[in-house]
């Protein structure tokens, strides 16, 4: 097995607020220092059982854009496993700019090739997988966020004992792997909660086929689109670092943060409830954000 299994659990911290619900972190931005978070765990059996059958030249193939912890992710794969592979990158103009970009520099650094498509090529990725499959048949291709049915199966390894003690399980979706993983293996009674970063109407149908439980609620945290960082959640981010020694990054675990808490000050969840927010990872991504807010003369992630 290429991606093993910690012999140790990561951290579940508490935030301590001063409210009637108590509230906890679980820290799978810790669980490897480069493949961390949910992509550790959606690409674990995608990875590991991809081998177990393809020990003769494999090949690593998968989608991302600019700043993609996925990509960033694979990339670091296919370096501790000696695998090539391949990214495809959304946006050819960045074709001439990736040695700039913090994430695709990573990426090269670690082996990735990289393949710079147009966005209205990238948008049918459908297509574009069929055709590498077809141009390299032992190829693992794996999806953009590396979400599908053995992405689900993975992250069933970030619920344990001790998740089942609480109410409300948190976390944020992009693509939806995560959350229909945690859907589909939490306890009975829990409620799971999903923070969407994207406005994606096709989502919640996208989940329900992955799981076939309708026992999550999809709330709005993309604070104006995916990718739009607003200076309230650079100050929000930065203040949660400082008060509770956790870093996060804008685009996923800052925006649900965020929301989680706006949603405690409303009253939303009942007296005494257990919350548990799952810390994503994705940090490398501060540095592409700050190199952008930097262009526009605006305050930096610390």
């Amino acid at each position: 097995m290429i991606l093993q299994i910690p012999s140790t659990s990561v951290p579940i911290q508490e935030i301590p607020i001063q409210k009637n619900v108590k509230l906890f972190i679980k820290r799978e931005d810790l669980i490897h220092p480069q493949i961390s978070g949910n992509k550790f765990w959606k690409l674990f059996y995608n990875i590991n059982n991809y081998l177990e059958q393809n020990s003769k030249k494999p090949y690593l193939i998968t989608f991302g854009g600019a700043y993609s912890n996925h990509i960033s992710a694979v990339s670091a794969v296919g370096k501790q496993a000696g695998i090539p592979t391949l990214g495809i990158i959304r946006g050819e103009e960045l074709a001439d700019k990736w040695k700039y970009n913090p994430t695709l520099f990573f990426a090269f650094k670690n082996g990735m090739n990289l393949k710079f498509v147009t966005r209205e090529e990238y948008r049918n990725k459908e297509k574009l997988s069929e055709f590498l499959q077809q141009e390299f048949p032992n190829a693992l291709v794996v999806p953009e966020g590396g979400t599908n049915e053995g992405a689900v199966e993975g992250i069933k390894m970030m619920l344990n004992n001790q998740t089942k003690d609480f109410d409300y399980l948190c976390t944020a979706v992009g693509t939806g792997g995560t959350i229909a993983g945690i859907s589909k293996f939490c306890e009975e009674n829990q409620k799971v909660i999903g923070f969407k970063v994207v406005d994606d109407d096709s989502l919640e149908n996208k989940i329900f086929g992955l799981t076939l439980k309708k026992n999550f609620n999809l709330i709005d945290s993309s604070f104006g689109g995916y990718g739009k960082i607003k200076d309230e959640n650079i100050q929000f981010i930065n203040d949660f670092k400082e008060n509770y020694n956790i870093p996060l990054e804008p685009i996923y675990t800052g925006k649900m943060m965020q929301k989680v808490l706006e949603l405690i000050d409303e009253g939303y969840f009942p007296e005494n409830s257990k919350i548990l927010c799952f810390h994503t990872g994705g940090l490398q991504g501060i540095e592409g954000a700050n190199l952008l807010l930097e262009k526009q003369n605006r305050k930096l992630i610390i």
